[in-house]
């Protein structure tokens, strides 16, 4: 065996030219739920001043309210292992979307503190499902030579989630909040 097939992996040649679209667009596709935890959490660091006036609730409820996520998306990580074994990692993304997806319309509908909570905690658990699956995904779908540009992705979308949600918190500060206008 020679230099040049023990430094590619033992004879198994690799086109180092070519760019595997297929991957990239599933690695963008499994990043679009980083992009909408990171808008989610951008978003409700400007909505919470709105929510305590609006369901009247005291500052420990709203320090709650925020950090439920963060340890309902631990419970969500830790579940999400098993089930990618069990389903498969594409069919996990997807559950994690519809989670999202289910705990995201409980929280706009959120009429009182408690739907608020379940929805947070149901956003929670897809957030940790997301986190924890979506690099394993993006990284068993990519080559070796551009496995680290698509699973850090998955992080330049949390980031342009979060900014994009400051974006929306200082467009929405402008409005109102009477209905009809006046």
């Amino acid at each position: 065996m020679s230099m040049d097939e023990l430094s590619d992996g033992g004879g198994e040649a690799e086109n180092l030219s070519g760019f595997n679209r297929y991957a990239c667009a599933c690695a963008i596709v499994a990043s679009m739920i980083s992009i909408i935890f990171g808008y989610d959490t951008g978003v409700m660091s400007g909505a919470m001043i709105f929510i305590k006036e609006d369901l009247k609730i005291n500052d420990t409820q709203v320090e709650f309210l925020a950090g439920i996520l963060n340890i309902c998306a631990l419970v969500g990580a830790l579940i999400a292992g098993r089930t990618s074994d069990y389903i498969g990692r594409r069919y996990t993304v997807v559950l994690a979307s519809v989670i999202f997806l289910l705990g995201s319309v409980l929280m706009g509908y959120g009429p009182s503190y408690a739907i608020l909570m379940t929805g947070r905690c149901i956003t929670g658990i897809g957030v940790g499902f997301a986190l924890m699956i979506a690099p394993v995904y993006s990284a068993e779908i990519s080559s070796a030579t551009h496995q680290g540009f698509l699973t850090c992705l998955l992080d330049i979308a949390i980031s342009l989630g979060i900014l994009l949600g400051y974006v929306s918190n200082y467009f929405f500060a402008k409005l109102t909040l009477s209905w009809g206008g006046g």
